[in-house]
């Protein structure tokens, strides 16, 4: 049952509503962490956005007809009316006006990986004045230790050039009222009449003012003037209400909560800290499916924790939408420079966070009562020569949990050094999505030649089977195991687009582990939807 409208133009305080669903935008795509490096932002516009566009605009009942298919889902294919063409064919015109720095950026990277192949092994001194003009003063050339010629890019001059601008970037507002959003990788967010633009950097303090609103009421007319909004406008007024949300989280225990938000989302908390690990939230709305919500959380978050750069777990709309009442990110350090492994510490502070503090391998960081530490991260990135990827163990009261998110135990050795390392282990979360993408359907729009589809196929983004799984339980030997980080939850298919059966390898593979993990006296099972943890 929906709230009766109200009229805000009055200067009454007022709430927004709790199911506002709030999508970040750059050049009207959904935005996540590559679209914020101006290099790998780029790429992308040049190799994914108006392909597809193109695409769409050659032939849109091709699409229509994909994204009714099953099979085709988290496929390039436009998720619009084929009567909308015209207004898909003027956005990419703009686009391609708007953003020829960056599409001639995209060509240079392509250039540059040409001249460098023809490098023989001498010195590299030559080829600095050969680089693309576009690049100079932006690249460091180097040899790897098989004589390799590449490069890499000096990320915060990027930030502070030409190629970076903000105001690309806004924030589409709407109501949602139910699970099944559509997959929004590959779909550019145009005009709705049941949505509000807001043009507006990320990093704007008004987005925090905003989402404040759900907990501190205060006149919609502010936020209007704040982003240059029509207060009198419908669509605007039906985000807010009277009603302020009513949720008891119930006292904490003496002790460590420990709770389940739905994918790789934890929740740990004493009566002196909290920590929130890869957060995805689910909005609150009438829904049959089990979940906790942004109502759930505490007044403040001391320390997010994020395991590594992908959408699903480095997630800006929900991470926009707490910036408010987070304390300090913690983030896994990246190689730098790297096409494909960008700085997570440079993307967060470009979208407004201003405590983002790298850890790395065996690196600790003291908290009330207890430390987070960082540990190995194998697997998962297709092979390629990632490094912002870490897990992380949460020591708080005596209590241990081990967060290993989508970690494939390529190499179980490195479990037996860690387990001397990091001691007794109460809990342990592990992801066990095992199919994965491959290689190309994450950074294919990065690379400067075709990726051979042999190589590709084998090359994916998948986490540990049950045997592999089954390494790590037995060597750190924990009291509980939770298979997480499944992508399972009904309200995620617009991230991940996943439709399991109980005959997909993810589920087989995760029943046995819980299975084998029962066998062996250890409570285990796969999580879904939300679940309050004990250490019992």
């Amino acid at each position: 049952m929906h709230a009766p409208e109200t009229d805000y133009m009055s200067e009454e305080p007022v709430y927004l509503k709790p199911n506002v669903l709030a999508e970040p935008l750059i050049d009207q795509w959904y935005a996540w962490s590559y679209l914020i490096p101006p290099v790998q932002s780029a790429m992308y516009l040049a190799n994914a956005h108006l392909k597809i566009m193109q695409s769409f605009i050659a032939a849109p009942k091709v699409h229509a007809a994909a994204v009714k298919n099953p099979a085709m889902a988290g496929g390039a294919f436009m998720n619009c009316d084929p009567s909308r063409t015209d207004e898909v064919r003027a956005l990419m015109e703009d686009t391609k006006k708007q953003q020829r720095n960056l599409l001639k950026l995209a060509e240079d990277i392509k250039s540059l990986d040409l001249l460098l192949g023809g490098a023989d092994g001498t010195s590299l001194e030559p080829f600095y004045s050969k680089v693309p003009d576009g690049l100079r003063g932006f690249v460091e050339l180097f040899y790897d230790m098989h004589n390799n010629a590449s490069f890499r890019l000096l990320e915060p001059l990027m930030y502070r050039s030409r190629y970076y601008d903000d105001s690309r970037q806004s924030m589409a507002l709407s109501l949602v009222f139910e699970d099944g959003r559509p997959f929004v990788f590959s779909t550019p967010r145009l005009q709705e009449r049941n949505s509000v633009h807001l043009k507006t950097p990320l990093n704007s303090s008004g987005l925090d003012e905003l989402f404040e609103m759900k907990v501190r009421p205060k006149p919609a007319s502010q936020i209007a003037d704040r982003f240059g909004v029509d207060a009198g406008d419908k669509v605007f007024q039906s985000l807010f209400t009277n009603e302020p949300a009513h949720v008891d989280r119930g006292p904490l225990i003496e002790g460590v909560r420990v709770r389940y938000f739905g994918h790789a989302c934890v929740l740990i908390e004493t009566a002196d800290v909290t920590i929130l690990c890869d957060p995805l939230i689910s909005y609150r709305y009438d829904s049959g499916a089990p979940r906790f919500t942004f109502d759930d959380l505490p007044p403040k978050i001391d320390y997010v924790l994020i395991t590594h750069n992908h959408q699903d777990h480095c997630m800006f709309e929900t991470l926009l939408q707490l910036r408010y009442k987070i304390g300090a990110v913690i983030a896994p350090r990246s190689i730098g420079g790297s096409l494909v492994d960008p700085s997570l510490k440079l993307i967060l502070q470009q979208i407004g966070f201003r405590d983002v503090r790298e850890i790395e391998e065996l690196q600790s960081i003291e908290i009330d009562g207890g430390s987070i530490t960082g540990i190995p991260f194998l697997g998962e990135h297709a092979d390629m020569n990632v490094r912002s990827k870490i897990a992380y163990v949460i020591k708080l009261k005596d209590k241990s949990i081990v967060c290993a998110a989508d970690s494939n135990n390529l190499d179980p050795a490195v479990y037996d050094h860690i387990r001397d390392l990091i001691g007794r282990v109460d809990i342990l979360f592990l992801g066990m999505e095992c199919d994965g993408a491959p290689l190309t359907w994450l950074y294919g729009p990065l690379l400067s030649s075709p990726m051979p589809r042999n190589a590709d196929k084998t090359r994916r983004f998948d986490g540990s089977d049950c045997q592999k799984g089954m390494n790590i339980v037995r060597t750190l030997n924990p009291s509980k195991v939770y298979v997480y980080a499944m992508g399972q939850e009904p309200w995620l298919t617009f991230l991940t687009s996943i439709q399991y059966t109980s005959q997909s390898k993810p589920i087989v593979e995760s029943d046995k582990l819980v299975d084998e993990c029962a066998r062996l006296h250890i409570k285990s099972e796969r999580l879904f939807g939300c679940r309050n943890i004990s250490f019992d």
